[in-house]
């Protein structure tokens, strides 16, 4: 098991270390270890927390709610049918705005088709022939 600094835990987490201390300062954390200097250690277990509330903020969740399903983490077991109640609502949620990322991804390729379409019409003008043929021959 390894023992990370502050800036390595930011380094492997990708959130800033004043992020790292808001965190822990919001019990969203366990409580980091600290060294005899006083300085944070973070485990890999903390590194796995702090990697799982960044994906459930990433789905959307609000601070608020990644505290509640954090208090019902640590609160045992039987909170289980809780959790997977919460965690099933963020999945609807995710999966709903996958769907309009497909149509809107396919909407911008249509009208990308649409344009570059155009542009190959006008490299086929006669104009453009003629001008091309002048200026090769």
């Amino acid at each position: 098991m390894h023992d990370y600094t502050i800036d390595e835990a930011a380094e492997r987490t990708g959130l800033s270390k004043h992020t790292l201390r808001y965190y822990e300062r919001e019990r969203l954390l366990p409580p980091i270890a600290k060294a005899s200097s006083g300085h944070r250690r973070y485990t890999d277990d903390d590194i796995g927390w702090v990697k799982f509330l960044q994906l459930l903020r990433a789905t959307g969740m609000p601070i608020r709610e990644a505290k509640e399903f954090v208090t019902l983490t640590w609160a045992g077991d039987h909170t289980i049918p809780q959790r997977v109640e919460v965690l099933t609502g963020y999945r609807a949620a995710l999966v709903e705005r996958m769907a309009q990322d497909v149509e809107h991804l396919e909407a911008l390729n249509r009208k990308i088709g649409f344009y570059e379409d155009v542009l190959v019409a006008q490299d086929a003008t006669p104009e453009r022939v003629t001008g091309e043929r002048a200026a090769v021959g």
